[in-house]
């Protein structure tokens, strides 16, 4: 009997065309290798014939699960660290033979309890959480007991799986080499304040400063462009107790880079600059920017083992994944 597009072909049909048992092409339709090459292939070829899909419904019922997570993510999908863990994330699931189910939230409706709520509609085995920035929902948020859920942020939660880049040992890293380069009036260029990244990575320059007995001064803030580096640069010209700037990102710390430069000031011989995401490898020829490189795909396929791989027990773990100062020229000793 032959079966055009959307006439819902069946597995029997499958497995009479190919001339092979319905258990065999069950066993091709669940991707199994038990299956010989070419028997796969006749297989596949009369699936092709029929326009036969399989039931993924029926395949969730019978696995138990429905091999997919759920991703929900607010902000800049483009932005650096991002793009990198969600490719982590991606590569972990190809692995696992999983799909990635995505919700993109807009800024106004970017809360834990709505982005779950969304999600646990659809068939996901659990969810990860990935906003841009913190939700006014985040300490009273409770997910669905049914849902293992993973939240990527800085912060400890009392419910959900925690992970992030260690941001705050970013910042103390960085302040740690500036000082051991005789540096003591370090200033920190910001991204946008309301960030994650942004919040903790000046929490963790401000802690390191104290602990040290150095001089914290007021941060500034830009908004991740080399634009609003090069304004900020402009500024921090006049400031002339500053030897050495932590900038948020490497687009930031560019920008204050070419506007001290056009200031007349030398980089590092008059200023030091260190930026973080080491994100312009082969984007600029001849990189000479130091920068903190984040671990950001072992952040997106540990999350990923989160969802589908809850850990027992009470309380739910926080991880924070660290990461590396790659050090190249625009870091000297401070200027006497």
């Amino acid at each position: 009997m032959a079966h055009g597009p959307g006439t819902g072909a069946s597995l029997a049909d499958v497995a009479k065309l190919a001339k092979v048992s319905t258990q065999t092409a069950s066993r091709v339709a669940n991707g199994s290798d038990a299956v010989r090459p070419d028997t796969r292939e006749r297989v596949l070829a009369a699936m092709a014939e029929l326009s036969y899909r399989p039931s993924f419904a029926a395949r969730s019922l019978r696995a138990g699960s429905y091999h997919s997570i759920g991703l929900s993510m607010s902000g800049n999908m483009e932005a650096t660290g991002r793009r990198f863990q969600v490719e982590g994330l991606t590569a972990a699931a190809t692995r696992r033979r999983y799909a990635i189910t995505l919700l993109q939230l807009d800024d106004d409706e970017a809360n834990l309890s709505e982005a779950s709520r969304r999600m646990a509609s659809l068939p996901v085995d659990g969810q990860i959480l990935y906003l841009g920035a913190t939700p006014p929902d985040f300490a009273t948020f409770e997910p669905p007991q049914a849902l293992p859920t993973v939240i990527i942020s800085t912060q400890h939660h009392p419910y959900c799986a925690t992970i992030s880049n260690d941001q705050t040992g970013c910042s103390v890293s960085i302040v740690n080499h500036f000082v051991q380069k005789g540096h003591r009036e370090i200033r920190f260029v910001g991204g946008r304040r309301e960030s994650f990244a942004n919040v903790s990575r000046q929490k963790g320059w401000e802690q390191a400063l104290r602990m040290r007995g150095l001089h914290v001064v007021e941060p500034m803030h830009g908004d991740w462009t080399a634009d609003s580096g090069y304004e900020i640069g402009m500024q921090l010209v006049n400031d002339k107790s500053c030897t050495a700037i932590y900038a948020s990102n490497d687009a930031i710390a560019v920008g204050i880079i070419y506007a001290l430069r056009d200031a007349g000031l030398r980089v590092p011989q008059d200023i030091s600059v260190i930026g973080v995401d080491d994100s312009l490898v082969g984007v600029i020829p001849h990189l000479e920017l130091s920068s903190y490189r984040f671990n950001d795909t072992q952040v997106g396929a540990l999350a990923f083992d989160l969802a589908t791989n809850p850990p027992e027990g009470k309380k739910p773990p926080h991880i924070l994944v660290p990461g590396t100062l790659v050090e190249r020229s625009t870091v000297a000793q401070a200027p006497r």
